[in-house]
């Protein structure tokens, strides 16, 4: 059976006449949705699953059609990915296939699903499917243990002037994106497939759904007020390869660039935002956590921004007493156990240190799924801030202060999170920062599509963002997701801004994914109708088309 499938997919697809016409189809699709992440302001995904539904609907609902269908979708995606996210090879090279994996899994399934529903059901129930599906599936690959939510089709409109097309975001959050660029490609696939007479309500039916959501945007971009309150801020980039410089060179020399960096700030700043794991000393959590980098930035402070904080990123560890094992993620090595932790610090002028700790791990570097066949290989695991092993993580999220006004910090991959990151919000943050080391990744687009993420937060929750990067892309962030004043790549500097800071929630802040948890329950109902359907063999829903003939008697 598997090699008959195998035979389907590899040997059948690429013979007969529709071969071409569907590589075609097939390469036009992934090109359509990549650009959104090379570069492009998203409008591309809006036709950019029109060829893919068009190869689905040139299939009968055979077995064998529906395995060629999968052959099709399976080579979609691989371009996607491939086109996209081959940086992450860069670093860890088992992350693009182990992505393109789950992201067929979760997000391909749907597809394949309507493909399946759409010969045995009406259009109408094979959208809803398709629809909801590809949303549900999106929601459990951002939060399984697999996570990965990089290609969500929300996040296509994080460069360039897409952000000024979805402001309402901030009532949706991404997969509020997600379910317009759906609606817009079956609307644009029906009017292409119907017949003559109904083509031109297709096409106006396309036509309101690409440009109503648009005006709503515009109109909350040009209307948006932000807070006249502000914090003085400025972000340090270090500019230090981590490949070369970061665990070659001494942390002496690196908190004397971290510290000249600092001393630009201006007279008045009130929070100074410098990168993931800047401070590489064994840093232990408890009542006295200084080190010999701490202090040197305590006294910066204390000589010349005694008002200001500095939120630095470190590894920490704790320590606990006793034999019993105390978290899933705690290790031991002859001594007593611990966990090691990819924190955030809140120092100050005074001996207090808050910490706050990354939750949102990086699968294959920071963490691996809790998968009894996985447990062996946890030892291998390779963190990228230098250290062996599963870290640990909270639970909760921490907020911090600084001059009267209350901040968060997410630290690198929990910028993509738009639930995650709204928990900061949502706990007091008036003010976000984003701490990362985006110098893994090189000069591919990874850098540059991390940052743009960070732009949707802003919108998402109404926070201006200040983000420092150990190289990459440091910058502030409006809460319309305006990129303001930045530093690129492979740059050493600093950027200073008076940054609003407001405790207004927004709908997406108090309330979450509700788009996802619609489609939920249109996905339930939408199996039970199939099942009703199938088994009676008429729609349920719709009455049955009226005719002129005379009604047969029972």
């Amino acid at each position: 059976m598997f090699a008959k499938i195998i035979n389907i997919i590899f040997v059948e697809n690429l013979k007969g006449e529709k071969m071409k016409s569907n590589l075609l189809k097939i390469v036009l699709s992934s090109v359509l949705l990549s650009i959104a992440w090379l570069g492009g302001n998203g409008l591309t995904l809006f036709v950019a699953l029109v060829p893919l539904l068009l190869v689905s609907g040139s299939y009968d609902g055979s077995a064998r059609s529906f395995w060629k269908m999968f052959g099709w979708t399976t080579l979609c995606w691989t371009l996607w990915y491939v086109f996209t996210v081959w940086g992450v090879w860069i670093a860890a090279p088992v992350g693009v296939p182990a992505a393109l994996f789950f992201g067929l899994l979760y997000t391909a399934t749907p597809v394949m699903l309507y493909h399946f529903v759409s010969k045995r059901v009406p259009r109408s129930l094979a959208y809803v499917v398709l629809v909801a599906g590809f949303i549900v599936g999106e929601h459990i690959y951002n939060t399984s243990q697999t996570s990965f939510p990089w290609l969500n089709l929300g996040n296509g409109f994080a460069h360039g002037f897409g952000p000024m097309l979805v402001q309402w975001y901030e009532w949706t959050g991404v997969y509020g994106g997600t379910l317009w660029v759906l609606l817009v490609n079956i609307l644009l696939f029906e009017a292409i497939t119907r017949g003559r007479g109904e083509r031109r309500g297709a096409l106006i039916g396309a036509l309101v759904a690409f440009v109503l959501p648009i005006v709503v945007s515009l109109t909350l971009y040009y209307t948006y007020t932000p807070s006249e309150r502000t914090m003085a801020v400025t972000v340090v980039q270090p500019n230090i390869d981590p490949y070369t410089e970061k665990f070659s060179t001494s942390q002496q020399q690196q908190t004397a660039n971290l510290i000249e960096l600092a001393c630009r700030a201006p007279q008045g700043t009130e929070l100074i935002v410098m990168p993931e794991t800047a401070i590489d000393e064994s840093l232990v959590e408890g009542e006295d956590m200084g080190s010999a980098s701490t202090e040197l930035l305590r006294k910066v402070l204390t000589a010349k921004y005694p008002d200001a904080d500095i939120v630095a990123g470190a590894m920490t560890y704790r320590f606990y007493p006793g034999e019993a094992k105390p978290s899933p993620t705690a290790r031991r090595r002859g001594g007593p156990w611990y966990d090691v932790y990819n924190s955030a610090l809140s120092i100050d002028t005074t001996a207090n240190i808050d910490i706050s700790h990354k939750s949102k791990l990086v699968i294959g570097v920071e963490m691996m799924p809790d998968w009894l066949i996985l447990r062996p290989l946890y030892d291998m695991i390779v963190d990228l801030g230098g250290t062996t092993g599963q870290l640990g993580r909270d639970s909760e999220r921490v907020v911090f202060s600084a001059a009267g006004a209350k901040y968060a910090t997410a630290i690198c991959y929990e910028s993509i999170y738009g639930a995650h990151f709204a928990e900061y919000v949502r706990g007091g943050a008036e003010l976000m920062t984003v701490i990362t080391n985006d110098g893994w990744w090189g000069t591919s687009p990874i850098h540059r599509q991390h940052f743009d993420f960070s732009r949707l937060r802003a919108i998402e929750t109404r926070r201006a963002i200040a983000r420092s990067a150990n190289t990459g892309i440091s910058a502030i962030i409006s809460p319309r997701g305006e990129e303001l004043h930045s530093l690129g790549w492979d740059k050493r500097g600093v950027i200073s801004a008076d940054v609003p800071v407001d405790t207004r929630q927004t709908i997406y802040t108090q309330y979450g994914d509700l788009v996802v948890r619609i489609c939920r329950y249109l996905l339930v109902l939408s199996a039970l109708y199939y099942i009703a359907y199938r088994t009676r063999r008429k729609d349920l829903l719709v009455d049955e088309p009226q005719t002129n003939s005379p009604k047969r008697k029972k």
